[in-house]
């Protein structure tokens, strides 16, 4: 199977400051990556680093997307190679409603122009999937939503665009067990079959709904130990300070 991901050596810094510290993974196509870790150990900049957010600085290494370097790529332009991403924490856009946003997303991505009639179509077959109703469409893009509102939105994003990788940053935050369960099976029941995905989270519960074929685990800035779904199963189970012990990282005598 070919990459459609490989990341090499990568070194990002926010403000001065380095959060990743030689990061390698790759991603084949139509494959399931889960990156797990402790809060604040790298695993969200490595996402927005994919993405191209401009304050998070590459010192050092390269993404390679498709087979082209797209490490200095500006976001918008990742974006129409087929890259998407998720957010924690989605940001509001008042004024604009969601049928709006979405459907100029979709001309401007396939450089098309879509009637309203063929969109709502469109949308409305995947909105039942997400159990979503149709007056959503008019709410504008996050305002007032709820928790698992928003994930439902994103996911919705995801299925109409439909990327070649879904990066999704902790896409169970916040939700409650119903939720999740939905969000989880929307995922699954939308992402096409050679959409590669990663997920990442802090805990293993949505990966009880998504099966990964590949976890991985980021401790200060690097991915220190790979496997596969039952990785996920033991971390539920131990914690991350074995990984830490074994790497030997530790600070003034303490496991950090």
């Amino acid at each position: 199977m070919k990459n459609i991901l490989k990341i090499e050596d990568l070194h990002v810094s926010i403000d001065g400051k380095e959060i990743l510290k030689g990061v390698n993974l790759e991603v084949g196509e139509g494959e399931i990556h889960a990156i797990m870790g402790p809060n604040g150990t790298g695993k969200s900049t490595l996402a927005y680093a994919i993405m191209g957010k401009p304050n998070y600085k590459i010192t050092k290494g390269k993404i390679l997307f498709k087979g082209e370097d797209i490490t200095n790529l500006p976001p918008f332009k990742r974006a129409r190679m087929g890259i998407f991403l998720g957010f924690q924490y989605p940001e509001e856009i008042d004024g604009v409603s969601l049928e709006n946003f979405l459907r100029t997303s979709y001309n401007s991505l396939n450089g098309s122009d879509v009637s309203i009639i063929q969109f709502r179509k469109m949308l409305l077959e995947k909105m039942k999937i997400l159990e979503m109703d149709i007056p959503f469409l008019t709410r504008y893009v996050n305002v007032n939503f709820s928790g698992g509102e928003k994930k439902r939105s994103e996911i919705l994003q995801m299925a109409i665009l439909k990327p070649s990788l879904s990066i999704l940053d902790e896409p169970d935050s916040g939700l409650d067990i119903d939720a999740l369960r939905i969000v989880a099976d929307g995922i699954k029941k939308m992402r096409e079959p050679d959409m590669s995905v990663i997920i990442i989270t802090h805990y293993q519960r949505i990966l009880h709904y998504i099966e990964p074929d590949f976890v991985h685990v980021i401790i200060d800035g690097k991915i220190l130990l790979s496997g596969g779904k039952e990785l996920a199963k033991e971390l539920e189970e131990k914690g991350y300070d074995w990984i830490r012990e074994a790497n030997g990282r530790k600070e003034n005598g303490r496991i950090i």
